[in-house]
């Protein structure tokens, strides 16, 4: 059975843009194995249900169903132990769960308050309702209230980021001299804003923009030639 990955689209099918699928499609892609990639929208919670999901990733791998991009990830490094590792060891694997923790918080928590209306524009209109109503909720304001002041909050998530750009003095990636898992996980909260916003985060001047554009170039460019923004 061929493997398959489904990701979350929009109104485009063919503009994945979920932080924690583009982990996996990294993972995927560092491990050196293809996958059939399956299109999914936040409506469509029927075609995953089967798998014991309601949200994506979801990778079937011949009899095996995994769900969740840190399980995805586990699943391959112990899987295909032949291939190249995600983690370097039981070490790097360690320091990759609270990485994976750290990527939710400070990067997808910091950047979908900057981004989400413009998610909302990318969406078809029955996943617009659906977004709109979940992630108001969660946000407490509307989306737009939530973009307003973005010019000036994008200098707090910069700020926020230091960590990683103190570590970008010494070494290109945050796996050392060529990235790993730790590398995906930020990245993806890029690549979601990549595909889905034109609001800049970074300057160009910035260590962080310079890694990410190694990311983007990485695996024969697969991140840089999924659809996105320029930025």
């Amino acid at each position: 059975m061929a493997r398959k990955l489904f990701e979350l689209v929009g109104a485009d099918a063919g503009r994945p843009f979920s932080p924690y699928c583009w982990r996996t499609r990294m993972a995927l892609a560092h491990k050196g194995l293809d996958a059939e990639t399956v299109p999914w929208r936040f409506t469509e919670k029927s075609a995953i249900a089967p798998h014991n999901s309601d949200k994506v990733p979801v990778l079937l791998d011949g009899d095996t169903t995994v769900a969740d991009s840190w399980a995805i990830a586990n699943y391959l490094e112990d899987g295909y132990p032949d291939r190249p590792s995600l983690f370097g060891g039981d070490g790097g694997r360690a320091m990759g769960r609270m990485l994976n923790w750290w990527g939710d918080v400070t990067i997808v928590g910091g950047i979908f308050p900057l981004i989400a209306a413009d998610i909302h524009d990318h969406l078809l209109p029955v996943d617009q309702a659906y977004f709109r109503q979940t992630r108001e909720a969660r946000l407490g304001r509307t989306l737009e209230e939530a973009a307003a002041p973005r010019d000036k909050a994008v200098e707090g998530f910069r700020k926020s980021l230091d960590p990683l750009r103190l570590t970008l003095r010494s070494q290109p990636f945050i796996g050392g001299t060529a990235p790993n898992y730790a590398d995906y996980i930020m990245f993806g909260g890029f690549q979601w804003a990549r595909a889905t916003s034109p609001f800049k985060l970074l300057k160009p001047d910035d260590s962080i923009f310079d890694w990410r554009e190694r990311l983007l170039d990485a695996f024969d460019g697969l991140a840089r030639k999924s659809p996105g923004y320029e930025v």
